[in-house]
Order: C-alpha cells, then sequence, then structure tokens
C-alpha cells in the first residue's frame, strides 16, 4: 500500500511503503530505482500491528519501479501500486508514480 504526503511546492513527496501483518517475514527491505536496487539503503520496520513500512521522499513528476526483499531472498510486489511494469527477469516491478 502507498501513501503520499506531498510538499507545499509540490517538488517532493513523502511516499510510505506499507506491507500487510500477513507478511511472514524476519525482515523486509524496500528496494526501487530511487535506491540503486540496494537491500541496506530503505530497511522497513515492523509495526506494533504487524505492518512493515517505511518512508521515502522522491522527487515529483517522475515514475519509480520497485519491490520488497524478503528476508534477502524472496522479491514480492506491493499488493496495490499506480502500476505494474515487466523486468528483465521475466516477472513485474511495482510502480509508483509521483
Amino acid at each position: 500500500m502507498l501513501k503520499k504526503n506531498y510538499s507545499k511546492s509540490g517538488s517532493v513527496c513523502r511516499v510510505t511503503f506499507e506491507l500487510p501483518p500477513q507478511t511472514k517475514a524476519k525482515n523486509v527491505a524496500l528496494c526501487g530505482d530511487f535506491n540503486q536496487w540496494k537491500p541496506n539503503a530503505n530497511p522497513m520496520t515492523k509495526r506494533k500491528d504487524g505492518r512493515w513500512s517505511t518512508t521515502v521522499s522522491l522527487e515529483t513528476g517522475k515514475d519509480y519501479r520497485f519491490r520488497y526483499l524478503i528476508d534477502n531472498d524472496r522479491w514480492e510486489n506491493d499488493w496495490a501500486p499506480d502500476g505494474y511494469l515487466p523486468n528483465s527477469f521475466g516477472s513485474d516491478d511495482s510502480l509508483v508514480k509521483v
């Protein structure tokens, strides 16, 4: 799930990325175009209610590909992204439009 909060100037959007409590994981990382797909750049935090979340500031006027890396070996897409795009690995990436 994506939650967007645009700056007053409209040049930056703080996007909160969330996975539901049903996600079975010990750790989750947000990876995408915005962090060069580096798993240690945006680790997600497990909340008291079981959700996983992290917030990233992104430049507006762009589309960004992303996925979640679960337990360092399993890739998952967002359950409700702005869209999906095929990737070079034969699967899809999630898309966030800001």
